[in-house]
């Protein structure tokens, strides 16, 4: 155990629950399972709500949560909207909410207004079309961060307030730059550390080029999670130099953790995570790891309304 560790407040920056006699998830339904980094998805396919995430965290002084979309029926996306709200009303958690929001649709405008309407939602998430590998890059196709109908839709943003969670692989991270500078006044958070799953060299190298690309954009910061590496068990030493590099690139203040639970479940124990990240800051000055665990993530998502 980390000397005091167990003291520091934590906002878990990036968290699910789900419902499944809902039936507005149909990834978590269809046969086969689509295909996901972590291998099959099955384990994941029952309800996850507040009292699952509190047995999970327990032993970690949980302050607060931001719920991200979860891929729910893209027809509906304000339905996930209401029904978490009502959830965050019955249960005291999630504390903030990032939504869904198709940015290539005809609607976009209409869906961003009444998303931001909706006292706690923050920012939205529209994971952009990506190609398979870093040599499989199509610029600007439909749907990718480059293709102009979603790049319009991504421009209104800042007009209802709202930030924008990217999930996208490394390769892509010049791209989102280059997004960055072109939209100064939207906040975007880089999900699940920018998703280096191959930690060859070549790898490792690639990953951390393009990190240092978008880490030199005042406004964009990073999720620390994500980190699971399939038939590798999730360690502080196996994500010890991902961690730091991120830390190192992006600051103490543009950098927060978070579990992804329950898909990282898949991985590790919420316990191992979240001691794994405690051990590789340990030696870290105490605001810095208050702005890792906590700090950053009130700042971003806005919840100065939750105390410590």
């Amino acid at each position: 155990m980390v000397t005091g560790s167990d003291d520091l407040p934590i906002i878990d920056a990036h968290q699910h629950f789900w419902d499944l006699s809902l039936g507005k998830h149909p990834w978590l339904r269809d046969e086969p399972p689509p295909p996901f980094r972590y291998g099959d998805t099955r384990p994941l396919r029952r309800d996850y709500l507040p009292t699952d995430y509190r047995a999970d965290s327990r032993g970690h002084r949980i302050i607060g949560t931001v719920y991200v979309e979860t891929e729910w029926d893209p027809a509906d996306p304000i339905g996930e909207t209401h029904w978490v709200e009502k959830l965050a009303a019955k249960e005291g958690l999630p504390n903030a909410v990032v939504v869904q929001a198709r940015l290539d649709r005809e609607d976009v405008d209409d869906v961003l207004a009444r998303q931001a309407a909706c006292p706690l939602v923050r920012g939205i998430r529209h994971k952009p079309q990506a190609g398979p590998a870093p040599d499989a890059i199509a610029p600007g196709a439909p749907g990718s961060m480059g293709d102009p109908r979603w790049r319009a839709g991504y421009a209104r943003l800042a007009h209802h307030g709202l930030s924008f969670d990217l999930q996208t692989p490394w390769w892509h991270l010049r791209e989102a730059a280059a997004l960055a500078r072109a939209f100064p006044d939207t906040p975007i958070v880089l999900n699940h550390t920018g998703l280096p799953a191959d930690r060859s060299p070549d790898g490792l190298r690639g990953w951390r080029d393009a990190m240092a690309t978008l880490a030199a954009e005042p406004n964009v910061a990073v999720k620390i999670s994500g980190l699971g590496v399939p038939g590798r068990p999730w360690t502080s030493e196996s994500n010890r130099e991902v961690i730091m590099r991120t830390i190192d690139l992006f600051g103490a203040d543009r950098a927060m953790f978070a579990s992804n639970f329950p898909v990282d479940g898949l991985a590790a124990s919420f316990d191992t995570i979240y001691r794994g990240f405690k051990t590789i800051v340990r030696d870290f000055p105490l605001a810095d790891q208050r702005c890792l665990f906590h700090d950053n993530a009130v700042r971003f998502y806005r919840l100065s309304g939750l105390g410590t």
